[in-house]
């Protein structure tokens, strides 16, 4: 009988694979890959072509898992995504159809051009595992993450994510562009064909469940504990904020530091690995007053300013 790949390896194993559709974006991929492993989603805020749609198919590729895309509209309905009931007159019965949020990896691309209605179709599923649809309760595949993606340039006909929904999700960051050298590479890749085509699963769906039990086994001390809320409670009291950030940011850091220590081979939390996430899970939750943004204040600048404050414990 095989004995399962160490979860670090499964990690190394998930990277390389998909770095071969994803070219020069190792740290971002490195921070979905610790969303994922964490049971965590991921919100992506980032310009058009810049890959986003391409990663969600890269992971989803290498673990032999459902894929999934919903191209949210103004027009979508919270049916559109949770599924809908359809009368059967041959055998008349009711027969449920599920929607798309029945799979395993979902995209939801540019989700703030939904209505804040079928935006909160998301919250349940991404919360606890289950939609509720007609009164009745319905679970999702245990294996369930969330790729949400809104567009910074686009405003018009946009509904901004209430802040129960930011709160939903583990991590928001942005891809970027990559240096020229790697933009080149990415064109002779796609000379004749698409490197998708190329990849397949690296990772069984029991070395995905192995990584994350892994994930919740490693040790962080208490210091390192009150390290993390000390850091959350900050963005409640710094002048400008309107919301701080809410026990769940305190929650998803520590997962997020713990999926880093399983990818650097370690045991045990950091402080490293805490600081790294500090503002991918942070700053996202935090509601800035008006006169704050005017005045230059940004909530990754404010988290920022926080992480060099509070100190380290020894």
């Amino acid at each position: 009988m095989n004995r399962p790949p160490p979860p670090r390896e499964v990690f190394q194993k998930l990277l390389a694979n998909i770095e071969r559709v994803i070219h020069g974006q190792t740290d971002a991929l490195r921070k979905v890959l610790a969303a994922f492993a964490s049971d965590g989603h991921v919100l992506l805020e980032d310009f058009p072509g810049t890959g986003k749609t391409t990663l969600a198919k890269a992971l989803a590729r290498s673990i032999d898992a459902k894929f999934k895309r919903v191209q949210f509209t103004p027009d979508l309905l919270p049916s559109d995504i949770l599924g809908v009931s359809i009368y059967n007159q041959r055998e008349q019965v009711f027969q449920f159809h599920e929607g798309p949020v029945f799979t395993n990896i979902l995209l939801a691309d540019e989700i703030n051009r939904a209505s804040p209605r079928t935006q909160s179709a998301l919250l349940e599923a991404m919360g606890e595992g289950q939609v509720s649809v007609e009164g009745e309760r319905l679970r999702l595949p245990d294996l369930f993450f969330v790729i949400a993606t809104q567009n910074p340039v686009e405003f018009r006909g946009t509904y901004p994510l209430p802040e129960a929904q930011m709160d939903r999700f583990a991590l928001q960051f942005t891809l970027g562009y990559v240096t020229p050298e790697q933009e080149v590479a990415i064109l002779s890749a796609q000379a004749d064909n698409h490197p998708l085509e190329r990849i397949s699963s690296c990772v069984s769906a029991a070395d995905i469940a192995n990584l994350k039990a892994a994930v919740r086994q490693v040790k962080i001390s208490e210091e390192l504990k009150r390290y993390i809320v000390d850091l959350t409670g900050a963005t409640r009291h710094v002048a400008g904020v309107q919301l701080g950030a809410s026990p769940r940011a305190s929650l998803a850091l520590m997962k997020a530091a713990q999926a880093l220590a399983v990818f650097d081979g370690l045991a045990f939390v950091t402080p490293d690995q805490i600081q790294e996430m500090a503002s991918p899970v942070i700053a996202h939750r935090l509601s800035l007053e008006p006169q704050a943004k005017f005045s230059g204040l940004s909530a990754a600048g404010i988290v920022a300013d926080i992480v060099k404050k509070i100190p380290v414990p020894a």
